[in-house]
């Protein structure tokens, strides 16, 4: 634990004072922007937001020299769907991917990739003149079908991991990365790194080290923790002195040894001079989890207070961190209760790379809520998913919803089951069912939760409504 925390003090020197190399570097390019992904991240797995078991320095120091934000949900609540409005820019309903399966014609449940009209966060920034890499997981592609890969989908350089048809095609080795597309490829040995993503932190610094400095690049690092089936990793020092069952320790050391990662990506940036021009973003796909080698999300209260967790519709299965850095741009250590989502984001690199989001994205730009300006409010937020697929028949297809408007939640699980509501200024458990008291507020949860197209893969929504992407925005000085 001790060489993380020298690392976390280090870094802290690095955000709080004057980065290295050209210092008129803002006046000559575009910012860079570097996402960061957890996979599986509660919204209470950081220090920063109320953690007191696992150690997270260096995303705790993230947050006390940039924003912290209390309200941002994940564009989904599991994998595939989560990624597919956090590249796309179109919420859930109104998204090609709804579930991490789709149900096809043949009764066959698949994964489901983007079509090729979406328009993905990379393609819209490498048009803007970045160079644009990712790293990691990518769950938005067919395996058996290249054009859907990330390389193909406008990353320059891409290496990810690829999982093997469920109906024949390739046979893929989960270990083994392929880099732009399958031009070549590495593989990954437990035994020769601390974790995964210190596997995939090296081949991120591979592209780092051959791009042209004087453009602007976007890196997505789509990490691999705490995710329940990385089902190993080569440091099992950590947390050694703690009574903990086995499960949750592994569990911790994963999420530690991420912060880890986050702090050696922040100190590359320092060598290459680039730290104080770029946005930093870290948030995770989804809420915790309970997977793997028998993770409990109660051990460490991995949602906080928040009821649910991956898969629900609930705050714990949505609700997720989210941390933003950018010297001189972004207040130290300051807080936003902005509402807002993952599908604001593509809106929002949009605006700091000077150019328009697709007109297919419904996210907005919270570049405003960023930088201390005036933020336009969102008027409401909508998830659906669909669950029925591999490993499970559920009633009514699995199908969920909910939605937030300002401080009312409303939740429904199944087409036909009724809306619960509930105030989550006073009920952040979501504990309080008081939809009888309030009808009105109901019927407006109804009307968002048919704002929504139709989708084929995804059939169990019921009659569409409206087939157009709703207005969600209205003026207002927060």
């Amino acid at each position: 634990m001790r060489n993380i925390l020298v690392i976390a003090i280090i870094l802290l020197g690095f955000l709080s004072g004057c980065a290295k190399g050209k210092t008129n570097q803002t006046e000559v390019k575009q910012p860079n922007i570097l996402l960061l992904l957890a996979d599986d991240m509660g919204y209470g797995e950081l220090g920063c937001y109320g953690q007191e078991k696992i150690q997270t320095p260096v995303l705790d120091s993230l947050a006390k020299q940039g924003m912290l934000f209390t309200d941002f949900y994940a564009g989904n609540a599991v994998c595939s769907p989560s990624r597919a409005v956090l590249m796309t820019g179109k919420s859930s309903s109104y998204n090609t991917i709804r579930g991490n399966s789709g149900h096809f014609a043949d009764d066959r449940w698949m994964r489901v990739a983007l079509e090729k009209d979406d328009i993905t966060m990379a393609e819209m920034l490498r048009e803007a003149g970045y160079q644009t890499g990712f790293v990691g997981k990518w769950h938005l592609g067919d395996p058996n079908d290249l054009s859907t890969w990330a390389y193909n989908r406008g990353f320059d350089y891409a290496v990810q991991e690829q999982w093997s048809s469920r109906f024949g095609g390739r046979v893929f080795d989960e270990r083994m990365h392929w880099i732009n597309g399958m031009q070549d490829s590495v593989f990954y040995d437990v035994k020769e790194w601390e974790c995964l993503d210190d596997f995939r932190t090296n081949l991120a610094f591979n592209w780092l080290n051959t791009i042209n400095i004087e453009q602007p690049f976007f890196l997505f690092m789509s990490y691999r923790a705490p995710h329940g089936h990385e089902y190993a990793i080569g440091n099992n020092s950590l947390y050694l002195d703690k009574d903990w069952p086995e499960a949750e320790r592994f569990h911790a050391s994963k999420i530690t040894l991420l912060d880890k990662q986050v702090g050696r990506m922040l100190a590359k940036l320092e060598e290459l001079g680039e730290l104080d021009n770029t946005l930093i973003v870290f948030t995770s796909d989804n809420g915790a989890h309970k997977e793997g080698r028998g993770h409990s999300p109660q051990f460490f209260k991995s949602n906080g207070l928040l009821k649910g967790i991956k898969r629900d519709l609930y705050e714990g299965g949505i609700r997720v961190p989210m941390i933003a850095y950018w010297k001189d741009k972004i207040k130290p250590a300051s807080q936003s209760h902005h509402i807002s989502s993952a599908q604001d984001l593509m809106s929002t690199f949009a605006e700091v790379a000077g150019i328009s989001a697709p007109e297919a994205s419904n996210g907005m730009s919270i570049l405003p809520a960023l930088t201390g300006e005036e933020q336009m409010e969102c008027e409401s937020l909508n998830w659906e998913i669909q669950l029925d697929g591999w490993y499970r028949i559920m009633p009514k297809g699995g199908f969920r919803q909910s939605a937030r408007i300002g401080k009312w939640k409303g939740v429904r699980y199944g087409i036909d089951s009724s809306t619960e509501l509930y105030n989550l200024d006073k009920d952040i458990k979501e504990r309080n069912n008081i939809a009888a008291e309030h009808p009105d507020i109901v019927i407006e949860m109804e009307k968002v939760f048919k704002l929504r197209s139709a989708n084929e893969a995804f059939p169990e929504g019921g009659v569409i409504q409206d087939s157009k992407p709703s207005e969600r925005y209205k003026a207002s000085k927060k």
